[in-house]
């Protein structure tokens, strides 16, 4: 995803609601700030379907399947490309589709949940990162939150670590804590 210009959030609740305001879902989700002369709307509708389970019906509402959108233009490109994946997968998707209305940020205790359990190397990146607004806006924090999660391959997290401004030291322990397996190669 180096074509997205920051992903503002992991783990952060969105709330809809009624018109009389009682809330109606309340689901973690992310919000992503793009440049679209980089990566397009549909590529990162894309990237959403190839990226979970769209056709598994969640347990509770805070984790279903579901794309906002601000706009008409958004709703539309939405909607044709689910119907693309319906047809490519063969099967009836259960993600949703609505409009935004207000999105709330997490608690701080939910934001890089990951990588906040990890004391060494969150202590590292708060150092480099002291607001944490900035912190949790950091594109290399969300990086480093993914792999820590189990997200992204071994080659992947090689070719960037040297890019997240660590310590030699924070490298090496970041590496062995996520692919123990590569150590040394």
């Amino acid at each position: 995803m180096n074509r997205v210009k920051s992903l503002f959030l992991a783990n952060s609740l969105i709330t809809v609601k009624n018109k009389d305001l009682t809330p109606v879902i309340n689901s973690e989700t992310i919000q992503i700030d793009y440049d679209p002369e980089k990566i397009t709307y549909p590529q990162l509708l894309q990237i959403f379907w190839d990226n979970h389970n769209c056709k598994l019906k969640s347990f509770s509402r805070q984790y279903m399947s579901i794309v906002f959108y601000h706009n008409l233009k958004q709703r539309d490109a939405a909607i044709q490309s689910m119907q693309e994946q319906e047809k490519k997968l063969d099967t009836k998707l259960v993600t949703e589709i609505l409009p935004l209305t207000q999105f709330y940020r997490a608690e701080d205790y939910h934001q890089k949940f990951r990588l906040q359990q990890n004391e060494e190397i969150s202590g590292e990146l708060k150092k480099i990162y002291p607001n944490f607004q900035d912190f949790v806006d950091s594109t290399a924090v969300a990086r480093i939150n993914g792999f820590i999660g189990g997200h992204g391959t071994s080659e992947q997290l090689k070719k960037e670590i040297s890019t997240y401004g660590l310590t030699e030291a924070s490298e090496k322990y970041l590496l062995n804590l996520v692919y123990p397996s590569i150590q040394g190669q």
